[in-house]
């Protein structure tokens, strides 16, 4: 079940592509997020990337900058819980303070529990909807409103799930990525008059530090669900939406792409077990 090496995926970018741009990461601290950061970094880009945990955050800026070479002042780190405005607003603004504005704007952040839907709670319904949908909207208005309004250009690419047919076993999760796709698309048209493009990534099953919390046998699972018979892997995730925001792109908002390996146009959905009465929302 082992995903296939794919550095060919980053191939594809020309050195210096992203030369002079800044990005600003939620969730950047690792999995999809620092892989992206990474590759925006070795592509000429400054990128600011945000989250929670400083410790965890300074070790991502380490770690980029050991894969990279790049200097360590090209990479800015901010703690932001994107759920609460106010933290938004002071992450957003440190990074225009500092560089002068954002130019691509990444929404990965987000967290999620897997669980029979008659099992969520209110409250672990209500959590996941505040993190994986309002939380992307607080991020996305902010830095709108400070950058890339005022200076009519920007491009956003939101991470989402594969969520085209439905969702089982992740209802709360499905229904907040379903609203992320549908802000995708209105942003995409009320924005297009700002020089700004919106577009979206939905992964299928991607082998990383998320996804390792997951059972085993729900992983085994959807990959034999899937056309392709293997899990992608967070470079090919990177590479999507890496393509999303540079140059190659520029005709293209309000899109997501699926890079799922056909696991939404085949198979059957999967159920997930009862989890065990401590871990339920």
């Amino acid at each position: 079940m082992r995903p296939l090496p794919s550095p060919e995926s980053q191939r594809v970018f020309a050195p210096g592509l992203f030369t002079d741009d800044v990005t600003l990461i939620t969730g950047g601290g690792s999995g999809i997020g620092l892989t992206t950061a990474t590759e925006l970094a070795r592509l000429g880009g400054r990128v600011a990337i945000c989250g929670r945990t400083l410790d965890k955050l300074t070790a991502a800026r380490e770690e980029i900058v050991a894969a990279t070479g790049v200097a360590a002042d090209r990479i800015h780190v901010a703690t932001c819980d994107i759920r609460e405005p106010e933290q938004v607003e002071a992450c957003v603004k440190g990074v225009v303070e500092r560089w002068g504005g954002i130019d691509i704007l990444v929404n990965n952040a987000g967290g999620q529990f897997p669980s029979p839907a008659q099992l969520i709670s209110p409250n672990g319904f209500a959590a996941v909807i505040k993190n994986n949908l309002i939380g992307t909207f607080h991020v996305t208005r902010e830095v709108a409103n400070q950058t890339m309004i005022p200076r009519r250009r920007g491009r956003i690419v939101n991470v989402i799930a594969n969520i085209y047919r439905g969702f089982p076993g992740m209802a709360h999760t499905g229904a907040a990525r379903a609203g992320v796709e549908n802000l995708t698309m209105s942003l995409a048209v009320e924005w297009s008059q700002f020089g700004i493009r919106v577009n979206a990534v939905a992964p299928g099953v991607i082998i990383s530090t998320g996804t390792k919390r997951y059972p085993p046998e729900l992983i085994s699972m959807s990959v034999t669900k899937t056309p392709l018979k293997r899990a992608g892997t967070v470079d090919e995730v990177a590479a999507s939406i890496l393509f999303l925001a540079s140059p190659a792109a520029q005709y293209i908002t309000g899109a997501t792409l699926r890079m799922d390996g056909g696991q939404s146009l085949w198979g059957d959905t999967w159920q997930v077990p009862d989890p065990p009465e401590s871990e339920r929302g």
